[in-house]
């Protein structure tokens, strides 16, 4: 494998610029969470048990973990430009199959289509913002893309849930502006510098780091693991739980439980942004462990407030293992080979966030909600803790 020519800029870029190259990140994100309020509805209409709901929800997973392998690869070699333009047509058409949805086949493809389109974002959306950023503004980089990444998940559910109820059409209409941000999306992408490109005889192949980087994926995959596990828990539950369980059935109440969690998750990537790498995943951790042992508690008091209480702290932990994640990865692994280890970090990250949702969704409806996330939310716990006793030994 050797590195083609290098083409991104050599003068000094604008903070303003490197926020910029990162907003098709905030785009994309908005898509895959502003679903989150609507499943009630589609549960209602068209008629779904819960864990056929967690399995919509997570069919966005499966999109993911299928582009990311060829994403990364596809961004190295032939350009972040070549793989983010038809990811975000994808995004576009992922909007397009919401707003036609009147079964379960149809609300499947759409959650497939939008993890395909994410999976290709965040594989070539983060190396693009390095690219625009420099070798000398690498954390910099690494915090505009977690945030705008953090501000599109925390936005989506909110604005959704608060469109589906000031608006007719409550399914549909949300839908019609994301289009229109998608293709904001596409004009930040058409700007871009022209990026790195690397020559290698392999196309398809899993996402991995160059051998001298194994430890810092290693590293970065042992927080954002369970800080995306526990994210994704409550997000794709947090719908039944605040009806089912605590009898909310308002749409912005189901939107705003997602929308304090990410947001906590981006505002701690502000306040963290000066703590060292290892000092950051390591907190991820604990953040991660405490809220899930506080989400299941709040489940079986019925506590709005602990349950709230309980997703401010799992959005802290992930904020954290995101930041410190993807810091670690941009900071060692070569510029050449950073949109393939994002797309191996992410792919590490979202198989178990995909598979635990769905697994509860399923124990749920056998053995009650309150079982399902006693066993879950325990589990990922008890995965954090695990996760920072091996951090805390391995502290630079």
């Amino acid at each position: 494998m050797t590195q083609a020519s290098v083409a991104t800029s050599a003068h000094p870029v604008s903070s303003a610029r490197i926020w910029w190259s990162a907003w098709p990140l905030t785009a994309i994100f908005l898509l895959s969470n502003i679903p989150t309020p609507l499943f009630v509805i589609w549960k209602d209409s068209i008629g779904f048990s819960t864990g056929m709901m967690t399995v919509i929800f997570s069919a966005y997973i499966g999109g993911l973990l299928v582009a990311l392998p060829i994403a990364g690869v596809l961004a190295d070699r032939l350009g972040r430009k070549v793989v983010l333009i038809p990811a975000l047509v994808l995004g576009m058409t992922a909007s397009v199959v919401f707003v036609l949805a009147s079964n379960v086949v149809m609300l499947l493809v759409g959650r497939l289509v939008t993890g395909l389109a994410v999976g290709a974002v965040v594989a070539a959306g983060m190396a693009a913002v390095s690219d625009v950023a420099g070798s000398l503004r690498k954390r910099e980089a690494s915090l505009a893309g977690s945030v705008a990444m953090g501000v599109g998940l925390a936005a989506g559910p909110l604005l959704s849930g608060a469109m589906s109820e000031a608006f007719g059409a409550p399914t549909k209409t949300v839908f019609f502006l994301e289009l229109a941000l998608l293709a904001s999306a596409v004009v930040s992408v058409s700007q871009l510098p022209r990026s790195a490109r690397t020559v290698t005889t392999t196309w398809l192949k899993a996402p991995s780091v160059p051998k001298e980087n194994r430890r810092d994926l290693i590293r970065g995959l042992a927080a954002y693991m369970p800080g995306m596990t526990g994210t994704s828990f409550i997000l794709a539950l947090s719908p039944a739980m605040l009806t089912e369980v605590i009898g909310s059935t308002n749409r912005i109440v189901s939107g705003a439980v997602p929308f304090v969690m990410f947001g906590f998750s981006t505002a701690v990537q502000f306040a963290i942004r000066r703590m060292s790498i290892s000092s950051t995943l390591v907190s991820a951790t604990a953040f991660t462990a405490v809220g899930m042992l506080v989400s299941v508690y709040a489940v079986h008091d019925k506590s709005i407030p602990i349950l709230v209480l309980g997703a401010i702290l799992a959005g802290i932990g992930q904020g954290a293992a995101q930041l410190g994640a993807f810091s670690v990865l941009n900071s060692a692994v070569p510029r050449a080979r950073i949109a393939e280890a994002n797309s191996a970090l992410s792919f590490g990250g979202y198989v178990f966030a995909g598979i635990v949702p769905v697994a509860s969704g399923f124990v749920s409806d056998s053995s009650g909600l309150t079982t399902s996330a006693t066993i879950f939310g325990v589990a990922t716990a008890v995965a954090a803790i695990l996760a920072f006793g091996m951090l805390a030994r391995w502290r630079d």
